[in-house]
């Protein structure tokens, strides 16, 4: 039984693995001076420990579109109110911990 719960485990950890860096990879690309592999795998990091995967896809697009992040943070949709209080919170964590 032990055995079963550590391959599982070793598979959500791949799984998570495979969906992971869609915010480092938004990050390379966008047109920003200070973005490198270092600042932008710190920002993924910020992006796993406060956001969902559907979050982090929504921020990577963001990223890529900066006028993006101004529909949804004017969004009367209550689902967007909420992800933009996660992605607040998302990017204190990440101004703290990568600057």
């Amino acid at each position: 039984m032990p055995r079963i719960l550590i391959i599982a485990f070793g598979l959500s950890l791949l799984s998570t693995a495979a969906q992971a860096d869609v915010v480092r990879k938004a990050c390379l690309v966008s047109t920003s001076k200070s973005a490198n592999s270092r600042m932008c795998s710190c920002i993924q990091a910020a992006a796993d420990a406060t956001l969902n995967r559907s979050d982090q896809n929504l921020a990577a697009s963001m990223i890529r579109d900066p006028e993006k992040s101004q529909d949804v943070k004017t969004s009367n949709r209550r689902s967007m109110e909420k992800f933009w209080e996660r992605y607040e919170n998302f990017g204190k964590l990440a101004e703290a911990y990568c600057s």
